[in-house]
């Protein structure tokens, strides 16, 4: 299995705030205050 690299730039561009689609569950990914990153269903 191979792995791909992304930056969170990339994937957010100038957003804080994404929704993913995953085997038909959204998941949103959002940038905190504190510049980290929390995955949540």
């Amino acid at each position: 299995m191979s792995t791909k690299n992304i930056t969170s730039e990339e994937l957010l561009g100038t957003l804080r705030e994404i929704i993913i689609l995953h085997a038909g569950q959204e998941y949103r990914l959002r940038i905190t205050s504190n510049g980290k990153l929390i995955l949540t269903k």
